[in-house]
């Protein structure tokens, strides 16, 4: 059973930095794509950050410069390191991770996300 769990979220003061892990379990993989999403209260998920194997990164606009996003490929562990938060951070963050779980004969799709976790960015 794949499990992708997420932990690091917080009360944070605007201004401050928060670091988000993301971990997947469960099998052994050959991870393509990882990347954070969030929702905002209200609003739809949006994409964050995504590191893509042989491609590199990619942001959303109004995160670039404050949040960098990394991976870990022996722990199949990915990390948003996020500064400079502002209010409007505040949301569910959410990871997102794909490729192939090769411990399955034939190696079957990988496609998770985990459960959340919530960002408050607030004085």
């Amino acid at each position: 059973q794949v499990q992708v769990v997420e932990s690091g979220g917080g009360l944070v003061q605007p201004g401050g930095s928060l670091r988000l892990s993301c971990a997947v379990s469960g099998g052994t993989f050959n991870i393509q794509f990882m990347a954070w999403y969030r929702q905002p209260p209200g609003k739809q998920r949006e994409l964050v950050a995504s590191v893509t194997s042989g491609i590199g990164t990619n942001y959303a606009p109004s995160v670039k410069g404050r949040f960098t996003i990394s991976r870990e490929n022996a722990k199949n562990t990915v990390y948003l390191q996020m500064d400079s938060l502002k209010p409007e951070d505040t949301a569910v963050y959410y990871c997102n991770v794909r490729g192939a779980i090769t411990s399955l004969s034939p190696a079957h799709e990988l496609d998770s996300w985990g459960q959340g976790t919530q960002v408050t960015v607030s004085s």
